[in-house]
């Protein structure tokens, strides 16, 4: 039987330091010194872990979370959903996301490019917000020409107002809603697959 090799987070973004821990949460001696949630940059994992000691923490702040020796983390709590988010973090998480698909251009632009249908009626690129059959259409057409370079690219040839801005969108569903079809998110444990 074929299995995915685990995927983990090198880097994280901040999105909130709670400095007594997530209200409702059981105390561990990991949680005991404040919790820190997080979106991973390379799958976009929502994480929590604990603070090193005397450390500061700003939101949108990008640390290391990978394995080895973490400057501001002391230790990776977890995996947590999006409804376990706080407030704070939820607010902050469409910027971040936002940052990290336009740090990442190269991958989102290779998506236009090299996407494929996931059933034989729909393809990925109609799951992008403000893509339907029409304009799928017209991309594919377009890319089989001249593959897409950049952002602006695609927003010049198709007229995709901020394509950057679509794919934030797209990874925002993925987050906080039960997606059938996951494009750029790792799936929860509860995930169901189609």
């Amino acid at each position: 039987m074929y299995r995915d090799q685990k995927k983990y987070e090198e880097y994280a973004y901040v999105l909130d330091y709670l400095e007594h821990g997530r209200p409702g949460a059981p105390r561990t001696p990991h949680t005991s010194s404040g919790i820190i949630q997080m979106v991973g940059e390379s799958y976009f994992t929502l994480l929590e872990a604990s603070p090193k000691k005397d450390a500061e923490y700003n939101p949108r702040d990008r640390i290391f979370v990978g394995k080895g020796d973490r400057a501001l983390v002391s230790h990776i709590i977890g995996r947590v959903t999006y409804s376990e988010l706080t407030n704070s973090a939820k607010a902050e998480l469409p910027g971040v996301v936002e940052i990290i698909v336009r740090a990442n251009e190269q991958f989102f632009v290779n998506f236009f490019n090299m996407s494929q249908p996931v059933t034989p009626r729909m393809h990925s690129l109609e799951l992008i917000p403000g893509i339907g059959k029409r304009l799928m259409f017209q991309i594919l057409d377009l890319r089989e020409k001249t593959p897409f370079v950049n952002f602006k690219d695609i927003e010049e040839r198709i007229k995709l107002k901020d394509p950057a801005a679509q794919f934030a969108k797209r990874v925002l569903e993925e987050l906080s809603q039960e997606e059938k079809y996951l494009l750029f998110t790792r799936p929860s444990a509860d995930h169901v697959y189609p």
